[in-house]
């Protein structure tokens, strides 16, 4: 089966993805989008199912309705375990569902609490894959492995943590909480955990390029661009533009390249591609041409030094508001234009080409950047 193909079914502990994210991100209420298009990229959600108790979450309640979201409430008894009582009543109907719906090919199961583990090890055991999301300042150590693939919701694009604490207000702890590593002394798996809290990576403005006059034409490019980014990310193979017009409108189902002046979605591509925003190849099909990135060295090599040049002038800046300093000398700079989904992808491709260096700093709880001996 082609992994566009793939039928997700997602289940949110909501209430540890929720709480989590506001003491580790400062985020109320907890924002749903960057989960509902993190899946998009990788196939289509056929049940969408949020377990807490809702009388505590009546803002969330609302938002998440809105977002075709079934919520399951999960009453907090008196003298009772609201606890054993979500993760049994989730870990129940995830089991349910996996062998009544036997098209459902993935499980998303959004939580950081260990006690979960054993539903994963299962659904993997009746050959389901199981994509893992949590706030990484909240989920168990235990969680990530265990899992087919895991998404930190901090490091999803569209994720703008809070720069102000959020003051807690006489919630229960989120669980997981106690066994999750510190910077210092995460260990360094691939993709599993990062380096830092991804608080300080900052916030993405949908700016595409000079040649995008209108702040529709804006965020139509930045649509495109996020999406194919997300699908090189974690595709096996090209990118066709009949696969990218889906994921699309799995983000956004009433998207149509009519309503922004173009005849077809290759119409809208081609237009994209004299932009300079996309590169267009033969694909496998008549009209159904491969997308992707332009090879344009050029560009990508004047963004790197204009990031090493704002280094050089600032000493020893931090990463917090580098961006802004970027953009006061080129105010159409964004990293989406070269595939990047967050700004500190992109410090990170500079560090990787050894343009410059960048060490973590407990002191100031941030990264600081300088240029190399």
């Amino acid at each position: 089966m082609a992994y566009d193909d793939e039928r997700i079914a997602l289940f949110l502990d909501y209430e540890n993805l929720a709480i989590g994210a506001r003491d580790g991100l400062g985020v109320v209420p907890f924002d749903f989008g960057p989960i509902a298009n993190a899946l998009a990229e990788r196939g289509r959600v056929v049940a969408r199912r949020a377990y807490a108790d809702w009388s505590s979450f009546d803002e969330d309640r609302r938002l998440l309705a809105r977002a075709q979201v079934e919520l399951i409430e999960i009453p907090q008894r008196i003298g009772g375990s609201r606890k054993n009582a979500a993760d049994i009543k989730m870990a129940v109907d995830a089991i349910e569902l996996a062998y009544e719906r036997s098209f459902v090919t993935t499980f998303a199961i959004g939580t950081g609490d260990s006690d979960f583990t054993p539903l994963v090890h299962k659904l993997r055991e009746l050959d389901k894959r199981v994509i893992g999301i949590g706030v990484q300042s909240s989920t168990s150590a235990l969680l990530p492995p265990a899992c087919d693939e895991f998404l930190f919701y901090d490091r999803l694009p569209g994720v703008e943590p809070s720069t102000t604490p959020t003051p807690r207000r006489g919630r229960p702890r989120v669980r997981g909480a106690k066994s999750t590593p510190s910077p210092a002394t995460a260990p360094a798996a691939e993709d599993t955990v990062v380096e830092a809290p991804a608080a300080v990576a900052e916030p993405v403005e949908d700016t595409v390029d000079d040649a995008v006059p209108s702040a529709e034409e804006r965020d139509l490019a930045a649509l495109v661009t996020q999406t194919l980014a997300g699908l090189q990310r974690h595709a096996d193979g090209p990118v066709l533009a009949s696969r990218l017009k889906r994921a699309i409108l799995r983000k956004d189902p009433t998207f149509d390249e009519a309503d922004h002046g173009f005849r077809g979605f290759g119409e809208l591509l081609r237009h994209l591609e004299n932009q300079g925003v996309v590169a267009l190849k033969q694909g496998s099909a008549q009209g159904d041409p491969e997308v992707t990135f332009p090879e344009d060295e050029s560009a990508e090599d004047s963004a790197f030094r204009l990031l090493v040049d704002v280094v050089r002038d600032l000493g020893k800046p931090q990463l917090s508001g580098l961006k802004n300093q970027l953009r006061k000398r080129d105010p159409d700079f964004s990293e989406k234009r070269y595939g990047f989904n967050s700004f500190l992808s992109f410090v990170k491709a500079a560090r990787a080409r050894k343009l410059i260096e960048m060490e973590w700093d407990d002191e100031i709880g941030d990264y600081v950047l300088r240029l190399p001996d």
